[in-house]
């Protein structure tokens, strides 16, 4: 599953870009998307690299994180994106020993806002070696949901660390205020692009020459991006290029398509008439 830090509302246009059927629900003051499919049954990437290229897709452009969070063969472990900035990632295996950095967790409670001192302290104790059989894997990333809460995350019933896809899928359909996000040609992604440049975080930024610059921007960072998922065959780090792509040039055709209806600085267009009895100047 991918929990983002924002409300329903501004996840779904850059979820929806990934061109996956998600299901996406509000889970406290976070989203959770849960994949109404397993692509890493039928490609070479395994789980954790699926929802970690989904992951920092969904988070380019943005201003909150994703946090994915996977389970698999009793391994288990999380990633963290946001932004243009390093992904935080950890996992255990089976029987729970750590696997990862331990600047990993410090970048999840610094990133997420958590408690410097006392969350960070449960964090860390996710990072040692325990004794005890029960604490596994998927123990761990429980810990981990059971500590976000204090962060505002409240995830539906039945949707848990260690659960099977197909339960994870009904507990989401049936999730409150629950919507499937599907992928349906170019129109929705002009749409989705749109919204994403109305609703995302670029906000007054959406018209005039920082709208441009922005729009500009995003299209030939996404280029290279793009040339270099090709070369590496990577699938997810192809739709955050394409995530990237559509943004910027959302951004530049829907300033022009703006200022062509309601002038340069938000008014009608003028005819070049002057108002009747006007006084003429010379």
């Amino acid at each position: 599953m991918l929990l983002c830090r924002a409300e329903p509302l501004a996840v779904r246009p850059p979820a929806h870009l990934l061109r996956v059927r998600l299901l996406l629900a509000p889970a406290g003051d976070w989203s959770v998307l849960v994949p109404e499919d397993k692509p890493w049954r039928d490609g070479p990437e395994s789980v954790a690299e699926v929802l970690s290229r989904w992951g920092s897709a969904i988070a380019l452009g943005t201003t909150w994180p994703v946090l994915s969070l996977w389970w698999e063969a009793g391994r288990a472990g999380f990633a963290l994106a946001g932004g243009f900035r390093r992904t935080a990632a950890y996992a255990w295996d089976p029987a729970g020993r750590p696997a990862g950095e331990p600047d990993a967790v410090r970048a999840l409670s610094a990133r997420l806002g958590l408690d410097p001192v006392l969350d960070l302290a449960d964090l860390e104790r996710l990072t040692r070696t325990s004794t005890d059989p029960a604490v596994d894997g998927e123990a761990r990333l429980l810990a981990l949901v059971a500590l976000l809460t204090r962060a505002g995350l409240a995830l539906p019933p039945g949707l848990a660390p260690g659960e099977s896809a197909d339960r994870l899928r009904e507990a989401a359909r049936v999730a409150p205020g629950a919507e499937k996000l599907e992928w349906s040609g170019r129109r929705d992604a002009v749409r989705a692009g749109l919204d994403a440049v109305e609703q995302g975080p670029l906000g007054p930024w959406v018209r005039g020459p920082r709208a441009r610059l922005v729009g500009a921007a995003q299209v030939a960072a996404a280029a290279p991006l793009l040339a270099w998922a090709a070369h590496r065959r990577s699938p997810g780090w192809a739709a955050a290029g394409a995530v990237l792509l559509a943004q910027g040039a959302a951004s530049l055709a829907y300033d022009r398509a703006r200022t062509a209806v309601s002038g340069p600085w938000g008014a009608a267009p003028s005819s070049g008439r002057r108002p009747s009895g006007s006084p003429r100047r010379s």
